[in-house]
């Protein structure tokens, strides 16, 4: 038992060395670079949004609503393209015959819901419209939209697509909600090729009863992505990077 108990403890310690001695590759910003943001949308970040009861403490704590419009503001600063991926569900969406927990939670209580691809009536103001405070930015010729994700990810969409298609093989990463459609946005574009760097505190995760979504997604971006930045480091970084021009 002695021998056992010194052997976990052992185990133990060189896993917490380990995890001490995590390397950070790091994330150096140049001109194939872009900002991609998911979900800038009422539904996640008003407080009249659908979602705001499970996410609102975690915005709140992050601060993510100023957060999000201080990386809309850099893109326009810095003249770094910005990408906004969005999430819709459109009338033949709830004609689904199977979902996952999230995406069935989302069909129940009507979250991003539009009537078609071709109708916008109602739109203006719905769960699924920007955030007010953020149109100005995304209204800009600069800022690209793409089609919608359907679950969390961008495999169903046109991301990848319409990065490549401006020769962008970095991408700074932010937005809602942290733990899914952010993070799935992470995972699929480091899988396609992409460098990819995080800014932490610029999502948002849910937390439940015994689950916090963003703790898992915080840990998720230090394990998986090139590099976590918060909003401030961000700004220094790209204040250092217009200095070496």
């Amino acid at each position: 038992m002695k021998n056992l108990f010194k052997t976990l403890v052992v185990f133990t310690a060189g896993i917490n060395s380990l995890f001490g001695q995590l390397p950070e590759p790091g994330f150096v910003i140049d001109g194939n670079t872009a900002i991609v943001i998911t979900d800038p949308q009422n539904d996640f970040l008003s407080p009249q949004g659908v979602a705001w009861g499970a996410v609102g403490e975690s915005v709140k704590e992050n601060n993510t609503i100023e957060n999000l419009e201080t990386i809309f503001k850099l893109g326009e600063k810095h003249d770094i393209p910005v990408f906004v991926s969005p999430h819709y569900y459109y009338e033949h969406d709830h004609q689904w015959k199977f979902e996952g927990t999230l995406e069935k939670l989302m069909h129940n209580i009507s979250m991003f819901d539009r009537g078609d691809q071709l109708n916008v009536k109602g739109f203006e103001g719905s769960g699924a419209d920007w955030l007010p405070r953020y149109k100005k930015y995304i209204k800009k010729d600069r800022v690209v939209v793409t089609s919608p994700h359907k679950v969390f990810g961008p495999e169903s969409n046109d991301l990848a697509l319409q990065l490549r298609k401006q020769k962008i093989d970095k991408v700074i990463l932010a937005g809602m909600s942290g733990n899914l459609c952010a993070e799935s946005h992470m995972r699929d574009l480091i899988e396609a090729g992409f460098e990819v760097a995080v800014v932490g505190d610029a999502t948002a995760s849910a937390k439940l009863p015994g689950l916090d979504g963003n703790q898992a997604a915080q840990t998720n971006y230090k394990m998986v992505s090139s590099k976590v930045f918060s909003t401030q480091e961000l700004v220094k970084e790209l204040g250092n990077h217009m200095m070496k021009k």
